[in-house]
């Protein structure tokens, strides 16, 4: 019988939903401050600004505006961005003096839940971040760490529990969809080798070449990497993949060895001196030979 969790003492719709709300726009508490008063918040959940989508953004910025205004909240000497860094940063490429925002009174928590809600929630995430950043929001309304949440999310999927009442509520307020889903088909990215989220988070390799990477073996990692930077399909990293793997890996017998013991092995002179113990013992070791050789000699 699985042992029930105690389900944690905390009100999601106070956490979740009232944080949630803060990233939406808001006719009402717009304020334009200028792009220099304000400073990234060291805690940002988001790292990656991948520098192709800063100019496309700044390009746009410059015909229109900021329309989205960002979140921030005061702090000694300006402002802090909880939420719409990327939006700062191309502010500042277009040549933008003043950016609108919100202006929020946040603890450290209610920042962090904003901002990853408004991570979430963006179209030009990529797949690391989003997995990263879910955890991440599990992590705070379950008030476990990040890889306790990943092991809960696991077990919730197989057995149930309390946990499931929680991982639903957070899915639902900040719009996640399926948490089953989620589990079951972007969860294992967090498994993959670091150079292959490095290259997720700073190449924006898509999810579909990253799984044919991280299934290679190491050596072969960072030939599929070059060529899928280059644009190869998923099509071409299978079949380069499928042509590396039918390589020989290097040879890690001992070459030397391996061939005295064939000639003395195959010497009949020598064989004629060994006494009736010394052939039974031959005999037992031969038949225990690798199926390789035995394929090799054609007895398989």
């Amino acid at each position: 019988m699985t042992r029930r969790q105690k389900r944690p003492e905390r009100d999601l719709t106070q956490l979740l939903g009232r944080s949630a709300e803060l990233v939406k726009d808001a006719p009402a508490g717009v304020q334009t401050l200028p792009v220099g008063s304000l400073r990234p918040w060291a805690q940002q959940p988001r790292r990656a600004f991948a520098q192709q989508g800063l100019d496309d953004l700044a390009a746009s910025l410059r015909a229109q505006g900021v329309l989205q205004p960002l979140l921030v909240r005061p702090v000694d000497g300006g402002h802090e961005i909880v939420a719409g860094e990327r939006r700062w940063r191309a502010a500042q490429l277009a040549g933008l003096t003043d950016v609108p925002v919100h202006v929020r009174e946040l603890t450290d928590e209610q920042a962090m839940i904003a901002a990853l809600t408004e991570n979430l929630q963006r179209e030009d995430l990529n797949l690391y971040e989003e997995v990263s950043g879910t955890v991440h929001l599990l992590a705070l309304a379950l008030g476990a760490d990040f890889d306790a949440t990943r092991q809960r999310l696991y077990a919730a999927a197989r057995e149930g529990g309390a946990d499931v009442e929680v991982i639903e509520t957070v899915f639902a307020r900040a719009g996640l969809g399926n948490w089953r889903s989620f589990t079951s088909n972007k969860l294992r990215i967090l498994n993959w080798p670091a150079v292959v989220l490095q290259a997720m988070q700073e190449d924006a390799l898509p999810y579909t070449l990253a799984g044919v990477v991280a299934g290679a073996r190491p050596e072969h990692q960072a030939e599929l990497l070059t060529l899928a930077r280059e644009g190869a399909s998923i099509r071409d990293l299978k079949a380069r993949l499928a042509a590396l793997e039918d390589k020989p890996s290097r040879l890690l017998v001992d070459e030397a060895r391996a061939a005295r013991i064939g000639r003395k092995v195959g010497s009949v002179k020598w064989l004629r001196t060994l006494n009736d113990q010394e052939q039974r013992e031959l005999n037992k070791w031969l038949a225990r030979m690798p199926d390789a050789v035995k394929k090799a000699l054609g007895e398989s």
